[in-house]
C-alpha cells in the first residue's frame, strides 16, 4: 500500500488522526531505528510555570503551620492575608496555590515532625525486626511494670489501683514471675526476681527499661550501660551484676523494644475487665469511665488469685502465632526449650537466693532468749541465743513473713534461718505438748553438749591447783620513829648532865634522821 492509503486504513482502525500519523512518520525519519521509540514518546511537559510568592510571606506561613498547636490552612492562611495587607506583602497566591507548594517542597517527614511530635515522626520510619529464636528459655529475660484499671480495697482498708511487676521469657513469650504491689519500686522487682530465680534459674541477659525501680542501685549498680543515678567505682555491685547477669537498658515507654507489653494489652483485657472484677473496672482513661464506676472495690486476696490463674491461662493458651510458638502455647515452647539438652541454664545457691530478699539492718535479739522480731512475728534458732542482746542484719520477704528468715552478723557472715514462731490459742493443749516437747529436747540437746564439753569435775579441777607458799616476814631497811611510841616503863630519864651526851649518842647510832638544810633557806 502506499503511504497515503496505509495511513487512512491505520486512521479507520485505531482513529488517530491522520495528520498526527504523518507528524509520526516525519519523526521516525530523521533519527535511526534504534531510537524511535524514545523520539516518538510523548513530549508534552504541562504546566511548568510556578506562581510566584513573597519570600516573607512564605517564611510566615511556614512559621504559623509548622507548628505543635496543629492550625488548620485556612486559618493559617487566613492570617496571611492579614499580615501581607499590614507589612505590604507581594505577590501572595491562592490558598490551594501555598497549600500544593507546601506539600510539594516540605517533606510529609517534615510536617510530622513539626506538627504532631518526634513520637509520631519516628513512627515513620520502619520498625526493627528482632529475631528472638537465637535463645533458648531462660537465656534472656525482659519486665516492666503494668498498672491495672481495677479498684482494689489492700489490707488496710485503703483502695487504689494495684501495680503488677512481671518477668517474661524473650524466647517463649512465656511470664515466669510476678508480684502484685501498691506501686513500681525495687522492693517488688527484687522479690519478682527472687521468684522467677527461684523457679526456673538464673538468665543471662535481663532487659530493663531506664525507670528508677530497675535501675537502683541495689539491682544493678556495676552495669556498664547504667545510666542513672551517681555511678561510682566504689559503690558495691547490685544483684544482678554480681550473679553475672547482662543489664540491657532500654529507651521507656517504647513498647517494641520490650515484648512484656503485647502481654501486658492481653492481660489487660483478661484481667480488668474480668466478670469477678466487675464494678471495681475503672476504665483505661478518664474519658472512658463506665456507668458503674467505684461500684465497688475487689478484695486484695480475691484479686491476687485472679491474676495468679489469669496468668496461667494466658501461658497455656493454644495457637500462638509467634515465630517461635507456630501453634502451640508459650507454656509449651518453653516447657520444650527447658527439657532440651542444649539448653543451659544456671540454677541459684541457697546464698544467692538469700540476695534477693529484703533486707534490714540493726534488727537487735532479745536480750535473754535471742529471738528477733518482724512487725508483729517473732523467729528463733538455736545459734541466736548466742547472740543475745546483739544487733544482727536479717533478710525476709516482707509479703509472707511467715516464711523463715536468714540472719547475718554485722560483718556480712551468714548466721542462720529462723523459723517463725506462730500464735496458738491459749487453750491449745497440742500446741502446748508440742513447745513442751521442743523445749524439752532442746534443753537435752544442750545438756549432752555440756558434757561434752565438760570433762573434768569441779573436784578435779580443785585438786590440781597447788598449795600456796608460805609468806616469811620481810623487815624494812628504815625505819620511822613513832612520837610517843615508847611507855612509861622504858623510857630512859635523863638528867640535865646526861641529857645532850644521851642525844649525841642517840644521833651517832642511826636512829635520829637529821633534817637537810635546803639552800637558800632560813
Amino acid at each position: 500500500m502506499g503511504r497515503r492509503a496505509a495511513a487512512a486504513a491505520v486512521e479507520t482502525e485505531t482513529g488517530v488522526p491522520f495528520s498526527t500519523l504523518y507528524r509520526w512518520l516525519k519523526t521516525a525519519a530523521t533519527v535511526s531505528r534504534a531510537d524511535r521509540l524514545a523520539a516518538l514518546a510523548p513530549q508534552r511537559k504541562g504546566r511548568t510555570a510556578t506562581v510566584e510568592c513573597d519570600p516573607r510571606a512564605w517564611d510566615y506561613l511556614l512559621a504559623d503551620y509548622l507548628r505543635p498547636e496543629q492550625p488548620c490552612f485556612e486559618e493559617c492562611f487566613s492570617r496571611l492575608s492579614d499580615a501581607a495587607r499590614e507589612n505590604d506583602w507581594s505577590p501572595i497566591p491562592s490558598a490551594k496555590t501555598l497549600k500544593r507548594r507546601i506539600e510539594r517542597d516540605v517533606p510529609r517527614s517534615v510536617q510530622v515532625l513539626a506538627r504532631k511530635g518526634r513520637h509520631a515522626a519516628a513512627q515513620i520510619f520502619p520498625h526493627q525486626t528482632r529475631d528472638r529464636s537465637i535463645f533458648h528459655a531462660m537465656e534472656a529475660v525482659n519486665a516492666d511494670g503494668h498498672r491495672f484499671d481495677v479498684f482494689v480495697r489492700w489490707p488496710d482498708g485503703t483502695v487504689g489501683r494495684p501495680m503488677m511487676t512481671a518477668f517474661q521469657d524473650l524466647y517463649s513469650n512465656m511470664i515466669v514471675a510476678h508480684r502484685l504491689d501498691r506501686s513500681e519500686n525495687w522492693t517488688a522487682v527484687r522479690l519478682c526476681l527472687a521468684d522467677m530465680v527461684e523457679s526456673f534459674g538464673i538468665p543471662d541477659h535481663v532487659v530493663f527499661d531506664n525507670g528508677r525501680h530497675f535501675a537502683s542501685k541495689w539491682l544493678t549498680a556495676g552495669a556498664k550501660t547504667r545510666f542513672r543515678f551517681k555511678m561510682r567505682d566504689d559503690e558495691p555491685a547490685g544483684i544482678l551484676t554480681a550473679l553475672g547477669v547482662q543489664v540491657h537498658f532500654t529507651t521507656p515507654y517504647h513498647g517494641q523494644a520490650k515484648p512484656i507489653e503485647r502481654a501486658f494489652r492481653d492481660l489487660c483485657e483478661e484481667i480488668a475487665r474480668h466478670p469477678k472484677c466487675a464494678g471495681a473496672y475503672t476504665g483505661n482513661k478518664p474519658t472512658a469511665k463506665p456507668d458503674n464506676y467505684g461500684a465497688r472495690a475487689i478484695a486484695f486476696d480475691e484479686f491476687e488469685k485472679l491474676v495468679a490463674a489469669e496468668i496461667a491461662r494466658h501461658n497455656a493458651k493454644a495457637n500462638r502465632r509467634t515465630a517461635v510458638a507456630k501453634g502451640r502455647s508459650f507454656a509449651d515452647v518453653f516447657r520444650e526449650s527447658m527439657e532440651a539438652p542444649t539448653s543451659l541454664v544456671r540454677r541459684a545457691t541457697e546464698e544467692q537466693r538469700r540476695l534477693f530478699l529484703m533486707a534490714a539492718e540493726n534488727v537487735t535479739a532479745h536480750r535473754i532468749t535471742g529471738e528477733l522480731a518482724l512487725g508483729d512475728n517473732r523467729y528463733w534458732a538455736e545459734p541466736l541465743a548466742e547472740i543475745a542482746g546483739r544487733k544482727v542484719i536479717v533478710r525476709f520477704d516482707p509479703q509472707n513473713l511467715m516464711l523463715p528468715i536468714a540472719v547475718y552478723r554485722p560483718d556480712g557472715s551468714f548466721l542462720c534461718e529462723a523459723e517463725c514462731i506462730a500464735a496458738t490459742g491459749f487453750l491449745d493443749i497440742d500446741a502446748a505438748r508440742d513447745h513442751a516437747r521442743r523445749k524439752r529436747t532442746y534443753l537435752r540437746s544442750r545438756r549432752e553438749l555440756l558434757e561434752m564439753e565438760r570433762r573434768l569435775t569441779i573436784d578435779e579441777a580443785a585438786a590440781m591447783l597447788p598449795e600456796p607458799a608460805p609468806m616469811e616476814p620481810i623487815s624494812p631497811k628504815v625505819v620511822r620513829m613513832v612520837a610517843g611510841g615508847r611507855t612509861p616503863s622504858n623510857l630512859e630519864v635523863w638528867d640535865g648532865a646526861e641529857a645532850f651526851s644521851a642525844a649525841v649518842r642517840q644521833f651517832q647510832d642511826g636512829a635520829v634522821i637529821p633534817f637537810r638544810k635546803e639552800e637558800g633557806g632560813p
